[in-house]
């Protein structure tokens, strides 16, 4: 069975796979990547995933979510710029690296019939001057032997010099040329008769060709088995001491069928010294009459190949062994694959320790810094409540932050705001911004004044940090007047309601902290009367991935409305019982506001059970 349709195969099979697409394109993705980084099967790549998540407990989208962070790594301007994988530019000489696209290539020959190969052009000062195979199907071979992948690297002029000359050359410089597809033949090349048909995928050639004047017989059928599986056979006659490999087996020791086979000795000279106990305990166990299935690792013309060998004998009545045959399968690819996976789930890990530290480091900072507090706060003409919501993925920890205390004039001084991004950068940026607005309000309570200084401290962190981006509103509320004047730089705008209707206010004038140097804020005002009740919030309350922005604002303004309608008197508890679903994507904040008279009562009651 090919890679292509095993992979398929899986993928119907798999017991938890992602039910949206979302996460089905998530898991393909990082099965892709998967199989090409470590040159292994996609759906060696898609079971070894698989594990991964039933070995961690975890979702199969979150683990494939971490190879992709992993292993991504492609310059933005070629992703913006190449959306589909290119072959080696024509005129550029084939790129000797392991290329993902050639090994998706190769996946997909794996599961095809018959003989075929990707050719990449070789070109000299713009000239065709050869073609060099860069991926095959199993039964694609040469008429000196060489077959499958070992056929990879070979340049088709060094086995068919004669190809370059004839008329077929200039056939398959027009393939390139135009796009167009050809068949050629029968023809005679190397005193065999083919057909081959071309065509251009890209900048390289797909050809695909049939040798006649050969029957399928059985003997080929299981030559052609024997290629597929990688294997051979051999026997050993221990009466008359006559050897006998298939070809496969020659081809996997890459030795000389005029040499003939290689004797016992000559065989485990090859294997390494550390695999030398594991070879005698399996002569030991074949000396008690059982069957051996072993794989060792041999060193053959200086590469390092897994060599699986299955062995049994035809025994005389008393155990002796008078023939011993078996079967030897080349496993590298296997064994390395199994090895570079290996790798890739302890790099994981490593990455899921240092973000799971980095996020318990974020996620304690921002206690520290920023206490919540379990009910309602009685301010100065205010009372004042206050939800935090961690965003509902691990590791999430954001920089989102709230101020609410009274100034020295007797004033109260609020102000909510977001740093962009997550951890523990986001969390010490928050921390700067928030105890930088309270001793800056020791020099003045203007809140477009305050949000100037912060701005320009965001600028100079930006220099040492770049990439810092920050949003905030300051308000100053006059308890005397029950006068709010606030700022705002690029944040949403709060909601008030008032008479049974919520909506936005407009917003003053002023940019993102961060972005402008000397950017100006303007001040707006409002009187707050009694029964309004003020939202200010962090963009995680109402952007959410699976709605638009606006119907997550209208979905705010709703609560907020019913929490009016059900508790007129004291809103506050009802509206943070109702705005308490965390977004998975991001931290959120919400301070809520009401003007307090004497009639308004401690609602640290209604909090205390939620």
């Amino acid at each position: 069975m090919g890679g292509r349709q095993a992979y398929v195969e899986a993928v119907e099979m798999r017991p938890s796979h992602p039910t949206d697409d979302a996460g089905r394109a998530l898991v393909d993705r990082a099965v892709g990547l998967l199989a090409g980084r470590t040159r292994c099967r996609l759906s060696d790549a898609h079971r070894h995933l698989l594990q991964m998540a039933a070995d961690q407990g975890r979702d199969l989208a979150d683990v494939a979510g971490g190879v992709i962070t992993l292993f991504d790594v492609t310059e933005p301007s070629a992703r913006a710029t190449a959306p589909y994988p290119r072959l080696p530019a024509v005129g550029v000489a084939p790129v000797r690296r392991p290329d993902p696209w050639l090994a998706t290539a190769q996946a997909v020959l794996d599961g095809m019939p018959g003989q075929a190969a990707l050719l990449l052009p070789v070109r000299d000062a713009g000239c065709l001057v050869d073609l060099e195979f860069a991926a095959v199907t199993p039964e694609a071979e040469l008429g000196d032997g060489l077959h499958g992948r070992a056929l990879i690297g070979v340049r088709l002029g060094d086995h068919f010099p004669e190809s370059l000359l004839s008329d077929r050359w200039r056939c398959y410089e027009r393939v390139l040329d135009s796009g167009e597809p050809a068949e050629l033949g029968p023809f005679l090349m190397g005193g065999e008769r083919y057909t081959v048909r071309a065509h251009r995928i890209g900048s390289g050639l797909l050809m695909s060709w049939e040798r006649h004047g050969r029957g399928p017989g059985e003997s080929e059928r299981i030559a052609g088995t024997e290629r597929l599986g990688n294997l051979g056979w051999g026997e050993w006659d221990l009466v008359s001491g006559e050897v006998r490999w298939s070809a496969q087996v020659f081809r996997i020791y890459e030795r000389d069928p005029a040499l003939g086979p290689m004797s016992r000795e000559e065989t485990e000279a090859l294997t390494l010294p550390e695999d030398v106990p594991l070879r005698l305990a399996a002569v030991e166990a074949f000396q008690r009459g059982e069957q051996v299935d072993v794989t060792l690792r041999a060193r053959v013309h200086g590469r390092i190949k897994y060599l699986r060998t299955v062995a049994d004998a035809v025994r005389d009545a008393a155990g002796s062994p008078l023939r011993i045959y078996g079967i030897v399968q080349d496993v590298t690819a296997r064994e390395a694959g199994a090895r570079r996976l290996a790798e890739v789930e302890h790099q994981l890990a490593e990455q899921r320790r240092s973000a799971a530290a980095d996020h318990a480091l974020a996620a304690q900072l921002q206690r520290a810094i920023l206490p919540i507090p379990d009910g309602p706060v009685a301010l100065p003409g205010l009372k004042v409540a206050v939800r935090y919501l961690p965003a509902g993925q691990e590791g999430m920890v954001g920089g989102d932050w709230y101020h609410a205390t009274t100034l020295g004039d007797g004033s109260v001084l609020l102000a909510v705001g977001d740093v962009a991004g997550h951890g523990t950068q986001a969390a010490t940026t928050m921390a700067q911004l928030r105890h930088s607005l309270r001793a800056l309000a020791v020099t003045t309570s203007d809140p477009a004044e305050l949000l100037g200084h912060l701005n320009r401290l965001t600028c100079d962190l930006d220099a040492e940090c770049p990439e810092i981006a920050a949003t905030a509103i300051v308000a100053r509320f006059d308890p005397a007047r029950r006068r709010l004047t606030w700022a705002q730089a690029g944040h949403p705008p709060p909601l008030l309601s008032r008479g049974g209707r919520t909506a936005p206010l407009p917003r003053p004038s002023g940019p993102m902290l961060g972005v402008v140097e000397d950017a100006r804020y303007e001040c707006a005002v409002l009187d707050l009367e009694i029964g309004d009740l003020l939202l200010c919030y962090t963009d995680g309350l109402v952007e959410h991935r699976s709605r638009g922005l606006d119907d997550g604002l209208d979905a705010v303004i709703r609560a907020v409305d019913e929490s009016v309608r059900a508790s007129p008197r004291q809103p506050l508890g009802e509206l943070l019982a109702r705005l308490r679903q965390a977004n998975p994507d991001d931290d959120t904040c919400i301070l809520a506001v009401r003007p307090m008279t004497g009639e308004t009562h401690d609602l640290r009651r209604y909090l205390g059970r939620r």
